[in-house]
């Protein structure tokens, strides 16, 4: 199996939540879950102040733009291309020609300022399992898993530094699970 990488596609401006609801629609009728995984719109709330009021308003990073992960087979890039509004993938020269994926330092920036990951890490722990740091200022240190943050991909992990148990933050790709 091919590599899951991020893609972009072009929408009508304005049409970004169609097309990503569309394509959600179109992954799970057409089954393609396994090909096509994330679909999403990077926006940030801004807060605005209009006569003396404060207003939240939510902003399109990039208006126009659905960044896609996918695996690109002949049948991913043809439910892609053929969603409603979308107008086709940025990097492909068209004619027939594929699509060429967002380097790693395209998409990391993006992704972290949404508080998302590159790559989804299944981690089998819960609550209470020990595990065992294996990468930065804390490696090889040994705890117990307090909290799990899916969406952050965060766990916190219960170490004893100094006859103190100290709540650690780490990432789910910063530990291993001690069977």
């Amino acid at each position: 199996m091919e590599e899951k990488l991020w893609y972009v596609v072009q929408t009508y401006s304005g049409l970004e939540n169609t097309v990503k609801n569309n394509l959600e629609r179109r992954i799970a009728s057409m089954g393609m879950e396994n090909q096509i995984f994330r679909v999403i719109i990077p926006e940030e709330t801004e807060v605005e102040m209009k006569n003396g009021v404060k207003k939240e308003k939510v902003r399109k990073i990039f208006p126009g733009y659905v960044f896609i992960e996918m695996v690109v087979t002949d049948e991913s890039w043809y439910v892609v291309r053929n969603t409603p509004n979308v107008t086709g993938f940025i990097g492909s020269s068209g004619k027939g020609a594929k699509p060429v994926p967002l380097h790693p330092g395209e998409i990391d920036p993006i992704l972290k300022r949404l508080g998302l990951h590159r790559t989804e890490v299944d981690i089998n722990v819960k609550v209470g399992d020990q595990v065992k740091i294996n990468t930065g200022p804390f490696v090889g240190r040994v705890g117990s898993v307090d909290e799990i943050d899916y969406d952050k991909m965060i766990l916190k992990v219960l170490v004893d530094i100094f006859g103190r148990q100290t709540k650690l933050e780490v990432e789910f790709t910063q530990v291993e699970e001690i069977s």
